[in-house]
């Protein structure tokens, strides 16, 4: 059962202190702290909080009218998590810009330590890693194909953007919140934890030495993204394997979303063959 909702009539109401210019703090980041923003990425909020997946929700704030709209997932929340009203000027006063969606929570993430999540995951496992994605778009659209095709982790080392900033989380449709991921740390250092729990490695290059459809399957694969224009580091790309997608001559590299994408489906369905 949903909290009895508040009406905010004041846009400098303490009580909803933390979505007060949401444009800005993204930018300043929140410490493990998040904004949620939409229907969608409220549903699966919910399911991630109900799950015990690590993540809670502190508090919600909707424009007056989606209230009905939502009423259901609401109600997947605990009675301690209070909701908030507030008509269309109030909001937009709030957070700073015209907030069309009118839906907002802010949540918590309990980071789980690197060690802990690599020895969670299942005998036969696939994992995504990221080096330097600095896009938010790209890092949302990360965790959409990794939840896609069933990918069982993300790494992210320390250069890679936070996942949890507003936009990457809406681009995911909400897949942050449902992928297992860590993100800190050296790249060299997370793919070596991987390859001390038996992992293949595969990094993807436009130069990569192996048909991202030939290679071999094995229960544990890990693929190596880097970020765009520059690409992976040298001293990843000669330390492990690579594959590349096969594409048309004077084509440089595809988007690194795209590249996921098609790179996740190759391994997944070889996965599946064994």
């Amino acid at each position: 059962m949903a909290a009895k909702p508040v009406t905010i009539e004041n846009p400098g109401d303490p009580r909803i202190a933390e979505f007060r210019d949401i444009r800005e703090r993204d930018l300043t980041g929140r410490q493990n702290r998040f904004i949620a923003e939409g229907t969608v990425v409220l549903r699966m909020l919910a399911e991630a909080h109900a799950a015990g997946r690590g993540f809670s929700a502190e508090k919600i704030l909707l424009l007056r009218n989606r209230l009905e709209g939502v009423s259901e997932i609401l109600d997947r929340f605990p009675v301690e998590v209070p909701v908030y009203l507030a008509d269309a000027d109030v909001l937009d006063g709030i957070v700073g810009f015209n907030m069309h969606r009118g839906v907002l929570a802010l949540g918590r993430r309990e980071q789980a330590a690197e060690a802990a999540l690599l020895d969670g995951l299942p005998e036969r496992a696939l994992v995504l890693v990221g080096c330097g994605i600095s896009n938010h778009d790209n890092a949302g659209s990360m965790f959409r194909n990794a939840a896609a095709f069933k990918a069982d982790a993300i790494l992210l080392d320390e250069t890679c953007c936070d996942p949890l900033y507003r936009k990457a989380l809406r681009v995911s449709v909400g897949s942050v919140l449902s992928t297992p991921y860590h993100r800190g740390g050296d790249a060299i250092a997370l793919l070596s934890s991987l390859a001390e729990r038996g992992f293949a490695i595969w990094t993807l290059s436009p130069r990569g030495e192996t048909d991202i459809r030939r290679i071999p399957a094995c229960d544990r694969m890990a693929l190596v993204v880097g970020t765009e224009g520059e690409g992976l580091p040298e001293a990843v790309l000669s330390r492990f394997r690579s594959a590349r997608i096969p594409q048309s001559d004077g084509l440089d590299s595809l988007n690194v979303a795209t590249a996921t994408g098609i790179a996740l489906f190759a391994i997944s369905s070889a996965m599946a063959r064994i």
